[in-house]
């Protein structure tokens, strides 16, 4: 199976566990009627709404390049990370309504124990899937599952605080824990979704790589460039999958533009090796015409 396949998927099946996982969870709030297990059961609404998103983003951004995005689709996967958290913002101020009622006329919880074990198992399903859509959205760079994985973690971790807080409310009778629970819930979600959108905003923006990739590019570099004098002007920038790296090289002033070609395809085919879909673009310089930029400091090859 590609990676593409993988990926892909990963982000159809999150569809229908999301879709079990919200029946699960809707079904604990109506045997209970408990406004913390609705939050948490809301929550799972928008990560169905995320999952779709999430797979239709997936799929625009492995469309090949075409006349109009030369440069790919990859930045369809931040489109749906933004939507996912706006959705999640959208969620925790529901459920701040709700418990805005709930505070007014308290109730007792009916059934609460079964309702607890519903929730219960809601929430290890939850778990082991986030577990692999983080995973697996890290090793293959995709910005669309790897927020999906993070959201439906946050999830669980909610998901575990309002399981325990219910037990104190059942086992004390005091009925304000359960709205409290749910306040937690919401500002807990508003984080997440703030979290989520910052992170998108910035792939949008052409965020560089980080510093120790940095190193590492250049590291690659400067063991794939026998031949070469310098490097300057290396700059990166991340668009969901893909990495896309371009410097300057220079050279011998007498080297011949095959020899130099050698020089750079032995870079490229080493950078592809080390990183999965990256983009390379090497401007050659002749030694007698390299002009650093103000500030900037080469880096010369043995």
């Amino acid at each position: 199976m590609t990676s593409k396949q993988r990926i892909q998927r990963l982000a159809l099946w999150s569809i229908f566990i999301g879709i079990g996982v919200m029946a699960l969870k809707y079904f604990a709030y109506h045997v209970t009627g408990s406004v913390a297990l609705y939050s948490d059961a809301l929550e799972s609404v928008v990560n169905v709404i995320a999952a779709l998103a999430a797979w239709w983003a997936i799929r625009v951004s492995h469309k090949p390049a075409d006349q109009n995005h030369p440069y790919g689709h990859h930045k369809a996967e931040y489109f749906s990370a933004v939507i996912e958290g706006v959705l999640i913002v959208l969620a925790a101020l529901m459920i701040l309504r709700e418990v805005w009622l709930a505070f007014q006329a308290p109730v007792r919880l009916d059934e609460p124990w079964l309702g607890l074990a519903i929730n219960g198992l809601a929430a290890v399903i939850n778990a082991g899937w986030a577990t692999i859509l983080i995973r697996t959205g890290r090793r293959e760079r995709s910005p669309a599952l790897l927020a999906d994985g993070k959201h439906i973690m946050t999830d669980v971790v909610t998901s575990a605080g309002v399981l325990v807080g219910l037990i104190g409310a059942v086992v004390t009778g005091w009925t304000w824990l359960d709205p409290l629970l749910a306040v937690i819930v919401a500002l807990n979600i508003l984080w997440q979704g703030w979290q989520v959108i910052g992170s998108s905003v910035q792939g949008l923006m052409d965020v560089a790589v980080d510093p120790d990739e940095h190193i590492r590019i250049r590291d690659v570099i400067s063991a794939n460039s026998k031949g070469a004098i310098e490097v300057h002007d290396l700059r990166t920038r991340i668009a969901g999958r893909a990495t896309f790296i371009e410097f300057h090289l220079v050279v011998d002033s007498k080297m011949s533009v095959g020899d130099a070609h050698v020089i750079c395809d032995r870079i490229e085919d080493a950078l592809r090796e080390e990183i999965p879909s990256v983009r390379v673009i090497i401007h050659v310089e002749p030694d007698d015409e390299a002009k650093l930029p103000k500030g900037t400091a080469a880096v010369p090859f043995a």
